[in-house]
């Protein structure tokens, strides 16, 4: 993928986002509910293809603390519990890169599955 380092990491708790700036001058911006969405993690993703999760009701996630795991990645955890992912620096660079088709297909398959993004209350 990249192999672009990020030189700036900004968690924005109000808007429920995360700010990435990499070493090649990309910058992204990716919100608590699409990082949760697309978490790298056996949960979301499964085992193998075919075997991804549906994340629904996740539109008021939010990221409650990145902790770094080497040079290479770091893992996030959100305010639903979940922290099992590890986000490497290649993975969220190509999240950032992806997201307008990544974030249409998610909705697609909302839709199709008959889902919501709100949480049920």
């Amino acid at each position: 993928m990249s192999m672009s380092q990020p030189t700036e990491i900004i968690l924005h708790q109000q808007t429920r986002s995360l700010e990435i700036a990499y070493s090649d001058g990309a910058r992204h911006t990716l919100t608590a509910e699409f990082l949760r969405v697309f978490s790298p993690s056996a949960e979301v993703r499964g085992h193998g293809p075919g075997q991804e999760t549906l994340q629904v009701g996740k539109q008021l996630v939010n990221i409650t603390e990145l902790e770094p795991v080497g040079q290479y990645a770091m893992k996030i955890h959100y305010d639903d519990g979940h922290d099992s992912g590890i986000y490497s620096w290649d993975y969220l660079y190509g999240l950032g890169l992806d997201q307008e088709i990544l974030w249409h297909n998610y909705l697609s398959r909302l839709k199709k599955a008959g889902a919501s993004r709100m949480p049920k209350e």
